[in-house]
C-alpha cells in the first residue's frame, strides 16, 4: 500500500492588501519625557486605560520599546503621527 503525505498545516494571514495585514505600533524610549506625559499621551491617543498605559511606559522605560498597539496600518498611522506631534518616537513594524 502506498504511503500518502499527510496534508501540510495551513498558516492563515491575512493578505488582502498591505493594509489589512497586522501590524504593531511600537513606543521607543527616551531621557527627554516624563512618565506622567507618556501615560497621558497613551490614554489620550491609543485609548489605553490609565493602568495598560503606565505598564507600556514601565516596558518601555526597562526595555528601550514596547509593542503598544496592535492592528492595521491604516488605524495605526494617525496614533503614529500623533505621538510623533507628542515628541514621542514610535514606528509601526
Amino acid at each position: 500500500m502506498a504511503h500518502r503525505l499527510k496534508d501540510k498545516p495551513q498558516i492563515w494571514k491575512k493578505t488582502d492588501s498591505e493594509n489589512s495585514e497586522y501590524h504593531f505600533l511600537i513606543l521607543y524610549n527616551d531621557e527627554i519625557h516624563t512618565f506622567n506625559y507618556v501615560i497621558e499621551s497613551l490614554v489620550d491617543i491609543c485609548s489605553h486605560s490609565s493602568v495598560q498605559a503606565e505598564q507600556c511606559a514601565l516596558i518601555t522605560h526597562f526595555k528601550g520599546q514596547c509593542e503598544i498597539k496592535k492592528g492595521i496600518r491604516k488605524d495605526l498611522e494617525p496614533m503614529q503621527t500623533a505621538l510623533s506631534k507628542r515628541g514621542l518616537t514610535s514606528v509601526i513594524d
